[in-house]
């Protein structure tokens, strides 16, 4: 006779806020899910935004916080690669209301068809800009309206604001 798999545990939001992992998990529908790790060029394109945005804070009016739980649903949160909110946008101790920029660094094992999913439920959260960069062949989307688009400018941008990431200069820190 056949075992039967015992099933997955769920999880109440209340015990996954107040449990920490590391690194972090993201929480979906009850779920605990691990989040593929990144290797070294993940690691060197998360460090790059994050210097980047925290240099420019002032003049570009924001905060950066890389790997910070998001709350985008009632039962779901997110722990994006790096989130950037508008200077003076208060929160505890997670985002609640959709950050200026949500970016996520693909690693080896993720897809873009999952990228996509999630990219989709920042999109549903009130995020607008969403990035997605791939280090691998050192491309880089964003999220819109009509879904996951190839940035073909050579770079990132927030509308109105003075906002830019020029994708040479951080792909050019990969070959350092």
């Amino acid at each position: 006779m056949a075992t039967q798999p015992i099933p997955e545990e769920l999880w109440t939001v209340r015990e996954y806020l107040r449990t920490s992992w590391s690194p972090d998990r993201e929480f979906v529908d009850g779920r605990i899910e691990e989040r593929n790790l990144g290797e070294k060029e993940h690691s060197i394109i998360q460090r790059y935004l994050t210097v980047l945005f925290a240099i420019k804070r002032v003049e570009w009016g924001v905060e950066v916080f890389p790997e910070l739980r998001t709350q985008t649903q009632s039962k779901r949160f997110r722990v994006p690669d790096v989130l950037v909110t508008r200077a003076g946008d208060a929160f505890d101790r997670y985002v609640t209301h959709p950050p200026l920029i949500a970016i996520e660094i693909l690693s080896p094992e993720d897809t873009l068809t999952a990228m996509r999913a999630k990219a989709a439920e920042y999109r549903s959260f009130g995020i607008d800009n969403i990035w997605v960069i791939d280090p691998e062949p050192r491309m880089a989307y964003r999220y819109t309206s009509a879904g996951l688009e190839e940035v073909r400018s050579g770079e990132l941008a927030v509308a109105d604001t003075p906002i830019r990431v020029v994708l040479s200069e951080l792909f050019a820190e990969l070959d350092r």
